[in-house]
């Protein structure tokens, strides 16, 4: 069997004009991914591989920084698909952040302050597991956090959202002409996926530190939240900032089509290893020739011992 190349993945879950865009047509169950299952262990091994490659160019080239954005329902799997994905690149060059609820320090700036601190520098590749994106997700499930926001009740009104999410598509804009490279990924879990993994987690010792339960509490809130995900893709999918809509119901699927979107990312740019000075060439040339030069008074001083 071909392996599809890491384009053809991120084709075919890509978002980047949300006119059109329904929640409803993207099966998170997937059955297309059902025929790469034989080969899924081969592609991860070799997107890995492939990943390492490409981020040690960018890290090297120090021009570009890759952003890539993880929102989800509880459950879904983005700690689990960024352990996967990342664990071939290296350390150096990669940082994750979680977002939590926000400090009283975070409140008392705009929405956007707590993550602009965190971008990635030039060459490196910053993951965001969860984002200002909340801002227009539990926030908007749940308006009473809106209300402890401390905003000017008059700047509070019924174009909140869409003042947040031109504020966002601005914002992202802005960025990608600043040379980062944004990847935005929503994992879709159904509700009943969900079900079943909750209860893997009350079952199982070893994972009860992944459960709450708020997290039921919350579930109770899925219409909702499933609502709230397709207006905010709908209003913010972009040619600089797309979205990628991944079925996340099989877990090793997931993080086969996110690992092809991160490469497919990074090979747009296509970054290089920068090119040396000739003078510094040259300077190579002579230090390289004093180098083996060394060699044979080393081995002769061996001998003597």
């Amino acid at each position: 069997m071909l392996i599809p190349a890491p384009a053809e993945l991120a084709r075919r879950y890509r978002v980047i004009n949300g006119a059109r865009f329904r929640l409803k047509d993207i099966n998170p169950s997937d059955q297309w991914g059902k025929r790469l299952k034989p080969i899924a262990g081969e592609m991860l091994k070799q997107g890995s591989k492939r990943m390492s490659q490409l981020q040690e160019r960018l890290y090297a080239q120090d021009r570009w920084s890759l952003l890539l954005i993880f929102q989800a329902m509880d459950a879904a799997g983005k700690d689990g698909t960024i352990k996967h994905v990342m664990s071939g690149v290296n350390p150096q060059g990669c940082e994750v952040h979680s977002f939590k609820a926000p400090s009283p320090e975070e409140l008392d700036h705009d929405y956007l302050w707590r993550t602009a601190r965190l971008l990635p520098r030039r060459g490196h590749i910053g993951i965001f597991n969860r984002s200002y994106y909340e801002e227009t997700l539990v926030v908007r499930v749940h308006q009473n956090i809106l209300a402890r926001q401390q905003l000017p009740p008059e700047l509070v009104t019924r174009d909140i959202w869409r003042e947040r999410f031109e504020d966002i598509n601005a914002y992202e804009r802005y960025l990608s002409r600043q040379g980062v490279v944004i990847r935005k990924f929503f994992l879709h879990v159904s509700k009943e996926e969900q079900r079943q993994r909750f209860l893997e987690r009350i079952d199982e010792q070893d994972k009860h530190w992944k459960f709450s339960p708020a997290d039921v509490g919350e579930r109770a809130h899925f219409a909702a939240y499933l609502a709230a995900y397709e207006d905010m893709i709908r209003h913010t999918a972009t040619d600089a900032a797309p979205w990628f809509v991944v079925p996340a119901d099989r877990k090793w699927f997931t993080r086969l089509v996110v690992s092809a979107i991160v490469i497919d990312a990074i090979q747009s740019i296509d970054p290089r290893y920068p090119a040396v000075d000739p003078k510094v060439a040259d300077d190579f040339k002579r230090i390289k020739a004093g180098l083996e030069a060394e060699a044979p008074a080393r081995k002769k001083k061996a001998k003597k011992r």
